[in-house]
């Protein structure tokens, strides 16, 4: 059987190209790569949750005045800010309509826990002056 190469889509699988003879060249998977990047971005979006969490549960398990020893805003002050970036990275996710707000979430916990949790611990600890 010669002939053009024809192409042909199977519901629920791979793009064959059918030649001679009935053989199969060049099998692409077009659903494979759609599928990998939802799972990487389903896991930004949970480990961003993950990380809100941490920082909120950090900022409640602290002590009221080593915020303020700490030379840093109140502790229900970062407790709002962290809850409430808690409550956007649940609600919003990484990649959609609302992705500012996931976002804006993200860097108010990284802030948390980049600069505020580390002068805390300090503090805590009797860090060195």
């Amino acid at each position: 059987m010669s002939g053009p190469l024809r192409t042909r889509a199977v519901r629920n699988g791979p793009l064959m190209t059918s030649g001679p003879a009935g053989t199969r060249h060049g099998l692409t998977y077009p659903g494979v790569v759609p599928l990998i990047a939802q799972w990487i971005v389903w896991v930004i979006d949970w480990a961003g949750t993950l990380v809100g969490v941490f920082a909120f549960v950090h900022a409640l398990t602290q002590r009221a005045d080593a915020y303020a020893a700490a030379d840093r805003k109140t502790k229900p002050v970062w407790l709002a800010i962290t809850g409430g970036s808690t409550v956007a990275l649940a609600l919003f996710g990484y990649y959609g309509a609302g992705m500012i707000f996931w976002l804006a979430g993200l860097v108010a916990v990284l802030v948390y826990i980049v600069d505020v949790r580390p002068k805390l611990i300090e503090v805590q600890r009797g860090g060195q002056y």
